[in-house]
């Protein structure tokens, strides 16, 4: 068989082979470089780091957090039938003593309030004194530190690395243990916070790694075992992935980017596209030819696979970068990230690759019969069966890609759009307990907290009109039954009178201010606590803690607008806030611009991915009308994976945002190759379609059975997200294999502008 291929490429690549020892050997050092590397890449799974930092609410939060620095937080809640036992107030103050002695951990709780530092046995009537001051006020059960059936201890942990945070986060879980016991004080001890479940994402981002590759480099190598019937050929195509996995995540510490939630796509996408294009050249190079030498048509058969796998890999490449647009801070680096390795796995497919099947000598099918014997006659039926059915393949697609739109968009006053997963526990698997715990204190105590940053002019953050005006301002947003706490300088002055008085009210007429204003002052120099609303060195900040249930509001964003709302009605009211500047600032802020980016950054990547890979057609196609024709079955398996999201019950994410692009940019390879082999042949449609079936359909099937393999493996992640993706993906992947059969050798029949024979 004859193997067209520009005499530039061939000498080029005659002139590879011919330096294989060296091109092996560069690869070599560069792969330990890699590896090195790889070893020093960090993690950051912080909220804040999600963002990208010239996000106007990244910075805003930014500059309060230097103003109102904060350690790590969480919260011990100890369950009981009568928290305010005896036995369970003792035991609940021996617990706090011994975290205290922890030495990093300051403790807090109704206890060291009510008792104000005492310490000794807790009998019945010192229990019943804790039980009247526990059901005085609202204020301790606001803070989470009360609950009808559970006690609070609230923890600040000075802590200054993430290994510090485990160590101390790990032995605060087992002392916790100890009281949670079939006869002990309490039936259950939960843990609340953020640092919990950083510290598991942290550990199930670096495990999910670990646990899928193997598996998919398994499958790998009995896939290249059954399809070529060679150990050398395993060798070679495993040897480069080797190297070019390592070259690509090393290259993280050089452009400094780090391990996030979605960090874990960068190899395997790397892994999965670069297996796809080996598969293709290797599957040139097994076919038999003309050529001369063993050599020439080594050579030819990878000039042969230049100009497709190039146009491919740029696309692929390409669509990916355009993740750049994402204002997602780990959405926008995977992109960049993995477009750089593809980059790198281009140069080693034509160069590292050709270099392995000369050194090791590769079997071609001369010597060795690859898999696939039974494909020319599935290619002699299928071309008249498209050909019959071109109507109903191609109609079928676009009514399953409309259908898949809707399931995206949804119809206006029918089908609501695909849900946004905007809450941080749909990344921690909800069978964890640490889940439970908090899905449980969210459903009583709500979790998000939005931080209100309050500007004046120097000097004057403890004016007394000012602060009166601000409790009513608290009290306004207090009254809404979804808001849970308001934290502020005014709710120290309540802490005090509550502690001084019984009452917890504070005066609403002007006169009483400018004591309460000068108790403050006071309450501030000797309590470090009272410190954290209000900065006490320009006097120019104050700060409001609101928590609350943010999904009582509504979507994304509904609870911080509002905060705004009540806001501008209370400056409305109250002239002492009219030159106040307020800002919703904090974590729970940046948590919502994620959720309100994901829409925009798959419409946005999706576009350009689609005008890139579009692009790259019109320098391979010649057929305007092939140029669309060639997109049908990518647009098809993407649109209907958002119909399988649906059944499923899946919902957008920041794993699966990036299902347009992950999908697009790697199935397009198989209509490259397809349509670079169906204009080779010179014949009508039916020759055409027959050739491109024989030279690209096998490569085709395995490719696509290499991708689905490569993403299924994340199904065996604990991370949520990135279960759901490969599920979602590796679907996709089958939906374009079946349309690269069905819908477009459909679609090009329609394309003759006469009826087909029927032979």
């Amino acid at each position: 068989m004859s193997v067209p291929a520009s005499p530039v490429a061939v000498r080029f690549f005659l002139r590879v082979l011919a330096m294989r020892g060296w091109i092996a050997a560069l690869f070599v050092l560069l792969t330990l470089a890699g590896a090195l590397a790889a070893q020093r890449v960090p993690e950051d799974q912080a909220i804040e780091s999600l963002i990208v930092e010239d996000d106007p609410d990244a910075r805003a939060t930014q500059a309060f957090e230097r103003l109102f620095p904060e350690g790590a937080h969480v919260l011990l809640l100890l369950e009981s039938a009568d928290p305010l036992a005896p036995v369970a107030l003792q035991a609940a103050a021996q617990l706090e003593q011994r975290l205290t002695a922890l030495g990093n951990v300051q403790a807090q709780s109704l206890l060291s309030i009510a008792r104000r530092g005492a310490i000794g046995e807790i009998g019945a009537e010192e229990a019943t004194r804790i039980k009247r001051f526990a059901t005085g006020t609202t204020l301790l059960k606001r803070a989470g530190l009360t609950g009808d059936h559970f006690l609070g201890i609230a923890l600040e942990l000075a802590v200054r690395s993430p290994q510090e945070r485990d160590r101390t986060l790990a032995a605060i879980a087992r002392l916790a243990a100890e009281y949670a016991t079939p006869r002990g004080p309490f039936t259950a001890v939960r843990k609340v916070g953020s640092p919990w479940l950083d510290a598991w994402l942290e550990r199930q981002t670096a495990a999910a790694t670990a646990r899928f590759m193997p598996l998919f480099g398994l499958f790998l190598m009995a896939l290249v075992l059954a399809l070529y019937r060679s150990w050398r050929t395993l060798a070679a195509i495993i040897a480069t992935l080797g190297a070019v996995v390592a070259m690509a995540v090393g290259l993280a510490l050089v452009f400094g980017w780090a391990h996030t939630v979605v960090s874990t796509l960068v190899p395997l996408t790397v892994m999965v596209t670069t297996t796809a294009t080996l598969v293709y050249i290797h599957s040139r190079y097994v076919e038999p030819s003309d050529a001369p030498t063993p050599a020439e048509h080594h050579a030819r058969s990878l000039a042969n696979k230049l100009l497709p796998c190039t146009a491919s890999m740029f696309a692929t490449a390409v669509g990916f970068a355009a993740l750049a647009v994402s204002a997602i801070r780990p959405i926008r680096e995977m992109g960049l990230w993995t477009a750089a390795g593809l980059a790198v796995a281009w140069v080693a497919s034509f160069t590292l690759f050709p270099a392995l099947q000369s050194l090791l000598k590769t079997p071609t099918r001369t010597e060795r019969a690859p898999a696939g014997r039974w494909f020319p006659r599935f290619a002699d039926a299928l071309v008249p069966f498209s050909a019959r059915f071109r109507w109903p393949l191609t109609l079928g697609a676009i009514l399953v890609m409309l259908a898949g739109a809707a399931a995206l968009f949804g119809v206006p006053g029918k089908l609501a759009p695909l849900a946004l997963e905007t809450d941080v526990l749909s990344y921690v698997d909800p069978r964890e307990p640490l889940a439970q715990d908090t899905r449980r204190f969210e459903q009583t105590s709500g979790l998000s907290v939005l931080e209100m940053w309050l500007q004046v002019a120097p000097g004057t953050a403890l004016d007394p009109e000012l602060l009166r005006s601000l409790e009513g301002f608290t009290a306004r947003l207090e009254q809404d039954p979804r808001i849970t706490a308001v934290d502020g300088p005014t709710g120290t002055l309540r802490w005090a009178r509550y502690l001084e008085s019984g009452s917890d009210a504070l005066p609403t007429e002007p006169s009483a201010w400018p004591k309460l204003a000068d108790d403050l002052d006071s309450i501030m120099l000797s309590e470090p606590g009272a410190r954290a609303f209000v900065d006490v060195r320009t006097l120019a900040s104050l700060r409001l803690s609101i928590r609350g249930r943010d999904t009582a509001f509504g979507g994304p964003g509904a609870m911080r607008h509002y905060i705004e709302r009540t806001w501008q009605a209370a400056q409305a009211a109250a002239p002492a806030l009219r030159t106040v500047r307020a800002r919703v600032v904090g974590q729970s802020v940046l948590s919502e611009q994620i959720a309100l980016q994901l829409i925009p950054t798959l419409e946005q990547s999706f576009a350009l991915t689609a005008s890139v890979i579009f692009c790259a057609f019109l320098l391979v196609f010649r057929s305007p009308a092939a140029r669309l024709m060639a997109m049908i079955p990518s647009l098809f398996a993407i649109l209907a994976s958002f119909l399988v999201m649906r059944v499923a019950g899946i919902g957008l994410n920041v794993a699966t945002i990036l299902i347009g692009s992950t999908v697009l940019g790697a199935t397009e390879n198989d209509q490259v190759h397809f349509f670079y082999h169906y204009q080779e042949h010179r014949g009508g449609t039916a020759a055409a379609l027959r050739h491109a079936l024989l030279a690209a359909g096998r490569p085709i099937v395995f490719a696509t059975l290499i991708n689905a393999a490569g993403f299924l493996a994340l199904t065996f992640s604990d991370l949520p997200p990135m279960r759901e993706f490969g599920i979602v993906s590796a679907s996709a992947f089958l939906l374009a294999l079946l349309a690269d059969f069905t819908a477009l050798p459909g679609a090009l029949w329609l394309l003759k502008k006469r009826a087909p024979h029927r032979t």
